[in-house]
């Protein structure tokens, strides 16, 4: 297992952290995303994931991963 961390851009409040978490669980990453940090930490198989996929899917849910 991988881990690494994100700094990420755009999130107003601790449901946007949820939300991040949730949309990175549903593809196997384990996710701990701070608010208040703007902060993400995950950990995940490189081989079932890349952090490539990893930041498309931050994207999509609407933030920014600034690192």
């Amino acid at each position: 297992m991988t881990k690494k961390t994100f700094k990420i851009k755009g999130m107003h409040c601790s449901s946007c952290a949820m939300l991040i978490e949730g949309d990175l669980e549903d593809k196997g990453v384990k996710a701990n995303c701070s608010y208040a940090k703007q902060n993400l930490d995950v950990e995940f198989d490189p081989k079932k994931i890349s952090e490539e996929e990893i930041r498309k899917t931050v994207k999509d849910s609407g933030y920014e991963v600034t690192e």
